[in-house]
């Protein structure tokens, strides 16, 4: 039996405002690979927000009730300090883009120098590479519907 400090965690992190069915996507693939995903909502007052931190923690609470390898969490620090906190070893990103890698690459190389936790990229399944939160929102601010981009299960606060 494995102890927590042997198991292989992740910590998910994003504002995800709101959480799409390309974020489901991800945490479903990383769970054939990983014990436990924690789905950490960062805090970030530079991002426009739709939904409140606390309304997003539930929303993803409700969604993944029923499986008790994935939590949520929201936090305010860096990634790599939550991850430790977590006994995370990893963290989980999506890449839709060229430009996302980039990206995500130099923030995997610091965090790695920095603390030694690695980051596992895993690819948007090309049906979802048009799907981002930053879409959703604008189609929620216009009272557009929006069921098709979002989790089945998922129940939007408001």
């Amino acid at each position: 039996m494995k102890t927590s400090l042997n198991k292989r965690i992740a910590i998910f992190p994003g504002t995800f405002d709101p959480f799409t069915i390309g974020h489901m996507s991800l945490v479903e693939r990383a769970l054939n690979m990983l014990d436990e995903i924690v789905i950490a909502i960062g805090v970030n007052e530079a991002k426009s927000q739709y939904f409140s931190v606390d309304e997003r923690v539930r929303m993803l609470e409700d969604l993944f009730r029923s499986n008790p390898r994935v939590k949520v969490l929201s936090y305010n620090c860096l990634t790599v300090d939550l991850a430790r906190q977590c006994h995370a070893g990893f963290i989980l990103r999506g890449i839709r883009s060229v430009n996302d890698f980039e990206y995500e690459k130099t923030i995997a190389d610091v965090n790695r120098k920095i603390s030694g936790v690695e980051t596992l990229v895993l690819f948007t399944e090309p049906e979802h590479t048009h799907i981002s939160s930053t879409i959703v929102r604008e189609l929620l601010r216009y009272g557009r519907s929006v069921d098709e981009f979002l989790p089945e299960g998922l129940v939007l606060s408001r």
